[in-house]
């Protein structure tokens, strides 16, 4: 389809996001920066959290729904001609990618494309670009059934997005990081790894956000603040200022310390442990899956420590959810149990048998399973909505009604 399209990818300088968890963030602190430089910066993200049209942005600003139309309707002949091939019908994800990269090479012609990859790597319909830089956030267990059950099995799945030439920056460790090393080396890539070509320190929670300071083989910054939360939004964070110092020395992209200042702290992601309320306390995340979990866990003992938390909790049918859960269970105080309208979320009832936690409850309504805790907690107390960023995205406007 692409090719019939004459290429417009081929028309974009792309950075291209892989990775089990922080694609969003490190994407976000990215655009937030590369925006308070002067760039124009194109987007492609998923899922969404308020609208569709929020995946396909410039500048964050969504594309408008006249373009999108326009660019299905000319997309819309070579799916079917498609279809008709041994080839068969294009997905719908491969589809819309192809609307992505033509809105951006024939419409909105952005300085820098950030793409997000949909599942793995490898095989993922965004692989056909040929980006400037590359980037894997880390490796951990999502989508056994189709990327593998070990971790060596997934980072080669990722790494797939490794191409000849160019550098690769990441964050994973252990055997998937071995894995992404051999890749590099095969595609003859420089690879830059967390922990040992770049690295942060000097972290500490502050009133304002957390700061700390960020080395690279390149450069050295001081007194950074980061207002998400979660120690491993520094990390996603780290990824996106080592991608930039890649950028300045081997493209001459200048991007200075004040637009990272500025950038790092106007980021934010929408249910990415994203408090929407102080009096109840109520934080959304979308954690969905074992190291996710673990990275919410380990942020509410730290910034909400003390405090006695409640757990609403749904999730997709793929999901082993005591394995999800597990991180969850010493800190959490109760857990309801709701499900939500996904074609395929797990059923309240089905969740309720399968979680082993002694002070659960099962509520169907997914909006009332919050206000019942909100309701019954007061304001002195936290309750955590978790489980699915599609979860999150269905109820998110709803809550915040709630708790207004």
């Amino acid at each position: 389809m692409l090719e019939k399209l004459d290429h417009p990818e081929r028309r974009l300088k792309m950075i291209h996001i892989a990775g089990t968890n922080g694609k969003g963030s490190t994407l976000n602190f990215l655009r937030n920066i590369l925006q308070e430089a002067g760039q124009e910066v194109g987007t492609f993200t998923s899922p969404y959290i308020e609208s569709f049209n929020e995946r396909i942005a410039v500048n964050g600003v969504p594309i408008a729904e006249e373009d999108f139309l326009q660019l299905a309707n000319k997309v819309r002949p070579l799916v079917e001609e498609c279809a008709a091939t041994e080839l068969g019908s294009p997905s719908e994800f491969e589809v819309i990618t192809v609307i992505v990269l033509l809105y951006f090479g024939t419409v909105a012609y952005p300085d820098l494309v950030i793409m997000e990859a949909g599942l793995g790597g490898r095989l993922d319909s965004t692989n056909v670009i040929h980006p400037i830089v590359s980037i894997i956030t880390n490796v951990s267990y999502d989508h056994t059934a189709i990327l593998g059950d070990t971790l060596s099995e997934i980072a080669f799945e990722k790494a797939g997005i490794i191409k000849a030439g160019v550098p690769v920056i990441t964050g994973a460790g252990g055997e998937a990081l071995e894995v992404i090393k051999n890749k590099a080396v095969e595609k003859n890539a420089p690879c830059y790894k967390l922990g040992k070509d770049f690295s942060y320190s000097n972290y500490f929670i502050k009133r304002e956000g957390q700061k700390f300071s960020f080395r690279s083989v390149f450069s050295t910054k001081e007194d950074l603040i980061v207002t998400m939360k979660g120690e491993h939004q520094i990390k996603n964070a780290s990824l996106a200022l080592m991608t930039l110092d890649y950028l300045y020395f081997f493209y001459g992209l200048v991007v200075e310390l004040e637009h990272i200042k500025a950038g790092l702290k106007k980021a934010s992601v929408y249910g990415r442990i994203e408090q929407i309320s102080d009096h109840p306390l109520v934080v959304l995340d979308g954690a969905h899956n074992p190291a996710g979990m673990e990275s919410l866990a380990n942020t509410l003992k730290t910034q909400y420590k003390g405090t006695n938390i409640h757990i609403v909790f749904a999730a997709l049918n793929d999901k082993d959810v005591n394995t999800m859960l597990e991180s969850l269970y010493p800190i959490a105080k109760t857990i309801t149990l709701t499900t939500y309208s996904h074609e395929r979320a797990l059923g309240a009832e089905e969740l309720f048998k399968k979680v082993n936690f002694s002070n659960k409850r099962m509520v169907e309504s997914p909006i009332e399973a919050v206000e019942r805790v909100v309701k019954e907690v007061g304001n002195d107390q936290l309750v955590v909505v978790t489980g699915s960023l599609y979860f999150i995205s269905e109820i998110r406007e709803e809550i915040k009604k709630l708790v207004k």
